[in-house]
């Protein structure tokens, strides 16, 4: 079967490039002193024994990064980039991690730790590991790439051709040959890509390395040499066929050669469904893992996206040409794997001429498939590398560490790398363009580990599962403990307002108008009181404008423009005086207290309020579009009309120490700032805002309360308050990160919701832990 002319000739180059594909990081823990962290794994982070992402490899201090498989390289990245924010930012605060292949400053052999938690098999593989390879070989890093081809180009094929009788056997014959052909070729990869050219001295005193002689000058990679992690020289498996794979694998295990299924380290492994080699007889191949890629120092992921595209781009290049390597050809595709990992990386490689063919045929295969110009530019720079050798990833991170020392230069980079994840805590890299409270919630079900599917990105849907429990999640909280009518409820501030009244609770009055002219028909209702003018259905204090005297009819049609601009229907209501507090209702209990400050400035003397706005704007916790704790200060037409009722412009100059409000209502949203005043709130209040939210029978949502005096409790003959508004789908963030006071993570509380057996799990553990 030749599966290029099958491509070409029924139009299958599309899906040809499709896949799924899954990246596995390892990596080590570091103390500031570059040694190997002897602390335990982060305690905040789910049980390993369920976790989906953050797992432990052989060592205790050697965290592991599984993606969950992803139709596109890029999502898988996006993945990538998430888990290594949670990771970074679960860590100790002085520990980082190492970004090179082969390890930090280890301790004596014995002193290593393996895995600490509740799972005596994997302690007990572990130990056996340690036995037969030694501790410190263990250590050694890198990257495995999971990869399989779309089921509808499978399909595809299996429908064009007449070779194999069922789609299995198709299945099972296409990744043979990807793994074949990958194992004969692979050393082209490992010299553009190999990255691991030294180790510090004491690696080599180890179990295995004492009988090793240690390389005089840096090499290609240490990982893929004979110095890195490989199984015994006996151990040689068939890749003829599934069959011969499989029974050979299971022959080392009954000899002794491995002591289970899993000990079997094939630089590409073929996985079926389920950990049994022999169900994948009956259920075929379902992907290939290949495990031979160094780490990248120079990429803060480990790999970079073009390495990945290469990557992929030579796994294609493996089925499309038309022979699958034989069983001397993959030996003699290994010896040149190690000769390859063993030269300089200055010098040029021995099959340079082999390499330029291949990547000749790569080139074609892309004119073919009529790939756009990005993957020709990815073979062309490949072909420069092997022309120049000193620009290859080895070389390159030989000259740093010849430069820096290898212990400064992987230090700078692994601290570089975590000031990336923890520099912005309130964005989960990779997935920065979903709105804030998404993001966090995404952030804490990860560490939590709960499985996390974005269903839509645009619409910052999630689906969250652990175990038999599934939910779905939009917008951070809209869950389905919530009813619809609910949010239809919370969205139509007139109805809101007539549910709170019947049920007893303090609303303003006011009037309800259609037209700009209804309401300014009415005017004269208003006359000689402070008004608010808002829209009826909007969130996040959009379209609303405060007086807190009595506005002149150009004014209060200016704010009937704004209002009208948001909503058909524009409310007129009474001010009521007091400060406003969001109260933020969770699963009827008050999560947290904020005091909202409108919008201001504060004079330096010299500064036009112009200047002092874009100087408070620069504040790296004030962003745009919800992406950032706090919004930035605006200077449109509702910011003009305040100040020109304080009788100022934007170029005015305040005094030193005057405090100039640019809006009246204190939306953070609306350039606010925050305040969090959870534990000086009286009780009494609390127990209104829940009593608010159970009369709308509503689990989430923020209460906006107007308090004269927030330390006078309320009592029936004095409430003391007035409910302005009541919000669905309520901002998180913004408790998250306050300009002043305790952040409030209620992100963790919807979790609690959703799943409270998984949370009281972890608090268990924590608690364990800290004993």
């Amino acid at each position: 079967m030749n599966i290029a002319t099958i491509i070409k000739d029924n139009d299958l180059q599309s899906l040809f490039t499709e896949g799924n594909f899954g990246i596995e990081k390892e990596g080590l823990r570091t103390d500031p002193s570059n040694q190997l962290a002897m602390t335990n794994h982060p305690h905040v982070l789910g049980s390993r024994v369920y976790h989906p992402y953050l797992l432990t490899d052989f060592s205790e201090a050697q965290p592991e990064i599984v993606t969950p498989v992803q139709p596109s390289l890029k999502l898988t990245f996006n993945w990538l980039e998430a888990l290594h924010d949670v990771l970074h930012r679960s860590m100790n605060q002085d520990e980082y991690l190492w970004p090179n292949s082969m390890p930090n400053l280890l301790p004596d052999e014995d002193e290593i730790p393996i895995v600490r938690y509740n799972d005596p098999d994997a302690i007990r593989y572990r130990q056996h590991l340690a036995d037969s390879y030694g501790k410190k070989k263990q250590t050694i890093s890198g990257i495995h790439f999971n990869f399989s081809f779309s089921e509808t180009f499978i399909e595809g094929v299996f429908q064009k051709q007449t070779t194999y009788q069922t789609k299995t056997e198709l299945q099972n014959e296409l990744y043979i040959k990807l793994s074949a052909n990958f194992l004969k070729y692979e050393w082209l990869l490992l010299y553009l890509f190999g990255a691991s050219p030294y180790a510090d001295s004491g690696f080599y005193d180890s179990k295995s390395g004492r009988l090793l002689k240690k390389p005089t000058d840096y090499v290609r990679s240490l990982r893929n040499s004979s110095f890195g992690y490989h199984n015994h020289d006996e151990v040689i498996v068939n890749y003829d066929s599934v069959d011969s794979y499989v029974k050979d694998i299971e022959n080392f295990v009954e000899t002794g050669h491995l002591s289970e299924e899993r000990e079997f380290y094939g630089n590409a492994r073929l996985r079926g469904k389920g950990d049994s080699l022999r169900k994948m007889l009956e259920s075929g191949v379902q992907y290939v893992e290949f495990r031979s890629f160094d780490l990248n120092p120079l990429d803060r992921l480990g790999i970079s996206y073009a390495q990945g595209r290469f990557y992929h781009l030579f796994f294609l290049y493996m089925i499309w040409i038309e022979n699958k390597a034989t069983r001397d050809e993959i030996i003699e595709g290994q010896e040149k794997m190690l000769n390859t990992a063993d030269e300089n990386p200055h010098e040029v490689s021995a099959y340079q001429k082999e390499a330029l063919n291949i990547l000749e045929g790569m080139l074609s295969m892309v004119n073919d498939l009529s790939l756009n110009d990005e993957f020709e530019e990815l073979i062309h720079k490949a072909q420069e590398k092997f022309y120049h050798p000193e620009e290859t990833l080895s070389a390159r991170v030989a000259d740093q560490i010849e430069e820096q020392g290898y212990l400064t230069f992987n230090r700078n980079l692994g601290l570089e790398f975590k000031e990336f994840s923890t520099e912005r805590p309130y964005v989960l890299n990779g997935f920065e363009d979903m709105e804030l409270s998404t993001q966090l919630l995404m952030y804490d079900a990860i560490e939590l580990g709960v499985e996390v599917e974005v269903f839509d990105r645009a619409d910052h849907f999630l689906k969250l599962s652990h175990e038999n429990i599934v939910e779905y999640v939009r917008n951070g909280n809209m869950t389905s403990k919530d009813t619809t009518i609910s949010h239809f409820i919370m969205e139509n501030k007139t109805v809101t307002k007539k549910i709170l009244a019947e049920a007893g609770f303090n609303v303003p009055g006011g009037g309800e108008y259609h037209s700009i002219k209804e309401a300014l028909d009415h005017y004269s209702n208003y006359q000689n009181q402070p008004i608010v003018v808002k829209p009826k259905s909007t969130n996040y204090g959009i379209g609303i404008s405060v007086f807190k005297k009595y506005p002149d009819k150009t004014s209060y049609k200016e704010a009937l423009d704004i209002a009208f601009q948001e909503d058909d229907t524009v409310l007129v209501e009474e001010f009521v005086p007091g400060t406003e507090y969001r109260f933020f209702v969770l699963n009827d209990e008050v999560g947290a207290v904020l005091l909202r400050v409108p919008a201001n400035v504060i004079g330096d003397g010299k500064s036009t309020i112009h200047e002092l706005i874009d100087h408070k704007n620069d504040d790296p916790l004030r962003g745009a579009d919800h992406r950032a704790p706090m919004a930035y200060i605006e200077k449109g037409a509702i910011e003009t009309l305040m100040l020109k009722e304080q009788d100022l412009t934007f170029d005015s100059i305040p005094e030193k120490g005057k405090t100039v409000y640019l809006r009246e209502n204190s939306n953070i949203s609306t350039g606010g700032d925050s305040i969090d005043f959870t534990k000086e709130m009286d009780e009494s209040y609390n127990a209104i805002a829940v009593g608010i939210a159970k009369a709308l029978d509503v689990k989430v949502t923020g209460i906006d309360l107007i308090i004269p005096d927030y330390k006078i409790p309320s009592t029936e003959e004095n409430p003391g308050y007035s409910c302005i508004e009541a919000n669905f789908n309520p901002a998180m963030n913004m408790h998250a990160y306050v300009t002043k006071g305790k952040g409030r993570r209620l992100t963790k509380g919807i979790l609690k919701m959703l799943f409270p057996e998984l949370v009281q799990q972890q608090k268990q553990q924590i608690q364990e832990t800290n004993k």
